[in-house]
């Protein structure tokens, strides 16, 4: 248990050695503390107290981030290759798609992190350290091993110290063990084997006094302290890709060898044709570029960027792009307790008489005189510019007598205290004397065994007390702290030596219930998440019997799992992803960072939580309420759901076109399209169309289906059949147009040029939505619209403005061949309209909105 390494000792169990042991094995003389020599030399041996910052990311690793992925690297390849052919111009196009790609992503994630620097505080900058036998006050990251430290109520603490004196020391743990109440601390000796939440001699980095002072000697300091040893765990926690990573570089990897394969058959059917090599050569390519989505970079780009700025104003902060869009892929939401479903503010929320009457009730009768006046002035509480100082349950004491009229500010001077027995966690009891008028009125509230030990029944309820203590337990089990107030009129003032002897013969006043409230509208987030498939489990550092009550409360029916340790949540989150959930883990304290970091997608608070629980996360929720998640969660759905359609979108017309070039020379026509002419489509319809597809709201199915499987591809549910069918029919199309228009002899090649074009166009306008038919909502994004009509006018500038027929190789068509290409081009539109009527015949959207409602009212 005693070590040492150098001139210091190795951390170990502190909190089991007596304090003259620790203060021998620091080498600390108790009353003057470590001289300034010795302090500095300590100071050198073992670094200032502070923690490693998460590194910054710089700006130039920001923007090469933008351009770390397949897709990418695929494009560059095209580019680079399309300017070895000759085709500079969709050089150009692809390298700017690329380019401005790469901004949108570094604008977004530069300003995460700039946000991310607004948010970071300084914790406990200063402390009063004792050295040299005097008080002064130094910063914090001057502290060394064996400085003994003063600390009272406000105050962070800033090393892991080992008391060696305190007086009513209670201290909010929650930031490091996810304790909901602040703990009672004293330099007793504690269990070798006690875990880090029952281990009353120590006081912890980053935890917070909330009442009483104490002197702590420094054990431990910057890394070496808990705090620092979880920091350090999340160093070594590697983060998953995410779900839409995984997709898009499975998609690319398989789409990359299907075209260069296809480009290939090309290439020998058309020598085989007898066409010329170099014209062969080109087209191959062309095709090749045109059948890569190039624009997807660009596409998935804005419209994780757009959904990050819609998500911001929901009030959830994007710090990685790709996470906005993890949310719609979650399968379980790993949420923490405290601070995260509950307010992390103690309230009461049940005061009974021992008749079982229940005097908190809305429409019950006013509180009792006496019990008014011990919530309001039997407490340590005190009254500052920002609300209450003090212990949290005490100011839900004094919270409640304000609200039923009594004032503690008015109260205290009227009632003066004029004696005391302080609270500790051996008494479990506080009691308080006070003067008012000519009387002396003793006040005292504690554990309920430790009251009622010292009460006696009224003469009228003989079962008082034993009724009380059914009320007590009954509360108990509904997870609730309880107290117990009582009271006793006495002639005197006891003498200071006989007030613990005074503690006799109190009358009961009232059992309290006190608990730290779920947070308004998570029981409606909760429930709106079991709509949408996710199951949401409790994951918390806090006592079993409250997780469970908030649990039942919140309508959380797939478990809870409480005193758990931080590496046990990591545990967890990687249990889950081995059986291939997506999982997000949400949480505001330290002992939350490592799994947000490992987590899919980690979630942490922006006011209430901790600077290394938000530099572990992907997602920030800035109003720090959990039903914030739910709209994260719509925005994450609908991006993927725009993404997937653009991917229909582009694999369908790319089908189309790679259909045109490799059937034609098996139905005798010449080769329908010239390389310029490939990829002047790839690039009109991709582009803006593509671009204007992401911003499409949502379907109204959207948060009563379930999520989709992290494993899930991007051709999953039948993508892939139905742009290899539609894009055969569109080809069919395309040839049908091209051989009609040779046998009339109209301008065969620019007619099937413009059809193709338009077949595109069309057939966007029909899978704006999967359910719904086109009339429905048909100008609600009206950008679409917009890039559809823009689109129509290039298309046509190519066939009439007389420069770009020389570029092309057009000829301007007559209002009868132009009209037959708008009819042809209907092709596309009406035949997924006629799929999605088949789907909704087999299965209407009602449905789908019936099964989310089921799941909402199963709850209630």
């Amino acid at each position: 248990m005693v070590g040492i390494a150098g001139s210091f000792p190795v951390v170990r169990s502190w909190h089991a050695l007596p304090v003259p042991e620790v203060l021998d094995a620091l080498d600390v003389p108790p009353h003057r503390g470590l001289s300034a020599a010795e302090a500095a030399q300590r100071l050198a041996a073992t670094g200032a107290n502070t923690l490693p910052d998460a590194a910054r990311r710089s700006r130039v690793a920001i923007l090469a981030a933008q351009f770390a992925n397949v897709m990418v690297g695929v494009l560059f390849g095209a580019a680079i290759l399309s300017g070895f052919v000759g085709e500079l111009a969709d050089t150009i196009a692809i390298i700017a798609i690329l380019l401005m790609n790469a901004l949108l992503g570094y604008l977004q994630e530069s300003r995460a992190e700039n946000e991310i620097a607004a948010l970071r505080a300084m914790a406990a900058p200063q402390v009063r350290v004792h050295r040299d036998g005097v008080t002064l006050r130094i910063p914090a990251e001057g502290v060394v091993t064996g400085d003994l430290i003063k600390i009272e109520a406000g105050d962070v603490v800033a090393a892991d110290l080992r008391l060696i004196a305190s007086a009513q020391l209670r201290v909010a743990e929650a930031a490091l063990t996810g304790e909901s109440e602040p703990v009672a601390k004293d330099p007793a000796v504690v269990a070798e084997q006690a875990v880090l939440g029952d281990r009353r001699s120590m006081l912890y980095r980053g935890t917070t006094v909330v009442q009483g002072r104490g002197t702590g000697v420094v054990v431990a300091t910057g890394p070496r302290t808990e705090l620092g040893r979880i920091a350090g765990m999340i160093e070594s926690v590697t983060p998953s890709p995410t779900p839409l990573q995984r997709r898009l570089a499975a998609f690319t990897g398989r789409l990359s060898i299907v075209v260069l394969a296809i480009a290939a058959v090309v290439l020998v059917i058309g020598l085989l044709q007898g066409e010329a090599l170099g014209l062969m050569l080109l087209t191959s390519v062309s095709l090749a570029v045109a059948a890569i989505p190039e624009a997807l970079p660009a596409v998935v780009t804005v419209a994780l960027a757009f959904g990050a700025r819609r998500a911001a104003a929901r009030q959830a902060l994007v710090r990685n792009l790709p996470a906005v869009e993890t949310l719609g892929s979650v399968t379980y939401i790993c949420t923490d307790k405290t601070g995260t479903l509950t307010e992390n503010h103690m309230r009461m929320r049940t005061l009974r008489l021992a008749d079982a009457l229940d005097v908190d009730h809305p429409t019950s009768s006013a509180v009792p005189e006496l019990l008014g006046v011990a919530l309001a002035i039997s407490n340590d509480v005190e009254s500052a510019r920002t609300g209450w100082q003090g212990d949290p349950t005490e100011i839900a004491f004094v919270e409640r007598a304000l609200e039923r009229g009594w004032d503690r500010r008015v109260l205290a001077p009227e009632w003066p205290r004029v004696a005391e027995v302080s609270f500790t966690s051996e008494r479990a009891r506080m009691t308080t004397w006070h003067r008012h008028q000519d009387r002396v009125i003793a006040f005292m509230k504690g554990a309920p065994e430790r009251v009622l030990s010292c009460c006696v029944p009224s003469p009228a309820r003989a079962n008082e007390l034993d009724q009380a203590r059914d009320i007590a337990s009954q509360l108990a089990s509904q997870g609730m702290r309880v107290l117990v107030f009582a009271s006793r009129e006495v002639e005197s003032v006891p003498p200071a030596s006989g007030l613990a002897a005074a503690e006799v013969g109190f009358g009961l006043l009232a059992v309290v219930g006190l608990q730290d409230p779920p947070r308004a509208g998570a029981r409606e987030a909760v429930a709106e998440c079991r709509a949408a498939g996710i199951r949401v489990v409790m994951v918390t550092g806090d006592h079993p019997e409250t997780a469970e009550a908030i649990a039942r409360e919140l309508g959380i029916v797939d478990g809870v799992h409480a005193r758990v340790t931080p590496a046990e949540k990591v545990a967890l989150v990687a249990a889950l992803q081995a059986r291939g959930e997506c999982v997000a883990m949400t949480g505001d304290g330290v002992n939350d960072a490592p799994a947000l970091k490992r987590a899919d997608i980690g979630v942490a608070m922006g006011r209430g939580g901790t600077d290394v629980a938000r530099q572990a996360s992907d997602l920030i929720l800035l109003d720090d309420h959990f039903e914030t998640i739910v709209g994260a969660v719509h925005e994450g759905r609908r991006i993927y759901d725009n993404i997937r359609k653009f991917v229909r979108y582009a694999l369908t017309g790319n089908s189309a076109e790679i259909w045109t070039l490799l059937l034609a020379p098996f139905l005798g026509l010449p080769i329908p399209l010239l390389p310029i002419h490939l990829l002047w489509v790839n690039l009109v319809t991709d582009g803006l169309p593509g671009i204007a597809l992401t911003v499409e709201p949502g379907e109204r199915t959207l948060m009563s289906r379930p999520p989709r499987r992290p494993a899930e591809h991007m051709y999953a549910r039948g993508l892939w059949q139905h742009s290899l069918a539609i894009g055969m029919l569109m080809g069919a199309a395309t040839l049908a147009t091209q051989a009609y228009a040779l046998t009339r002899g109209w301008h065969w090649q620019s007619m099937t040029f413009t059809v193709l074009a338009f077949l595109q166009l069309g057939y966007l306008l029909a899978i704006r939505s999967e359910i719904d038919g086109f009339y429905r909502g048909f100008f609600r994004n009206r950008a679409l619209l917009g890039a559809v009509l823009v689109t129509v006018l290039l298309q046509c500038a190519v066939l009439y403005v007389p420069v770009l027929n020389r570029v092309f190789g057009t000829q301007p068509l007559s209002v009868g061949e132009l009209s037959f290409c708008f009819a042809v081009s209907s092709v596309g539109f009406v035949a997924a309209e006629v799929e999605k009527a088949i789907r909704r015949w087999r299965e209407p959207p009602d449905i789908a909105d019936a099964r989310g409602a089921a799941a909402r009212v199963e709850i209630q």
